[in-house]
C-alpha cells in the first residue's frame, strides 16, 4: 500500500462515524438505509460490513439507540436515531473538522 493509499484509509476510518452521525441528525433511519445512504457517498469506500460493527459501537457509547419495527416486506427493521449526547457530539465533531479544514485551507 502506498502512502496516499494508507493516507486515504485512515482519512475514512476517522469520518466515517461523522458521516454515520450526521446521517441520523434529522431523522431516524434503519440499517440498510443508512448503508445505502452511505455506500453512495464519493471516495468514502466502505461495505455493508464496515458500518454494523460500527453502529454497534456508537450504541454501546450511548450515542445512538435503536428499537425494531415490523416491516411488511421482510424482517423486522432496527432504527437507529441519535441519543442527546449523540446530537451533542455529532455538533462538536462537525465544529472540529471545520475548524480543522480552515486552518489546512489557510496553509495553501
Amino acid at each position: 500500500m502506498d502512502t496516499f493509499d494508507n493516507w486515504t484509509v485512515q482519512v475514512r476510518k476517522g469520518v466515517l462515524e461523522l458521516c454515520i452521525l450526521n446521517a441520523l441528525r434529522e431523522q431516524e433511519r434503519y440499517g440498510y438505509d443508512l448503508v445505502k445512504m452511505l455506500v453512495d457517498l464519493p471516495a468514502l469506500g466502505i461495505t455493508e460490513g464496515t458500518i454494523y460493527p460500527l453502529l454497534s459501537r456508537l450504541r454501546v457509547q450511548g450515542l445512538v439507540e435503536t428499537r425494531l419495527e415490523e416491516s411488511a416486506s421482510g424482517p423486522a427493521r432496527k432504527y437507529y436515531t441519535l441519543t442527546k449526547e449523540g446530537k451533542r457530539t455529532v455538533e462538536l465533531m462537525n465544529f472540529h473538522l471545520e475548524t480543522l479544514m480552515k486552518g489546512i485551507r489557510s496553509l495553501q
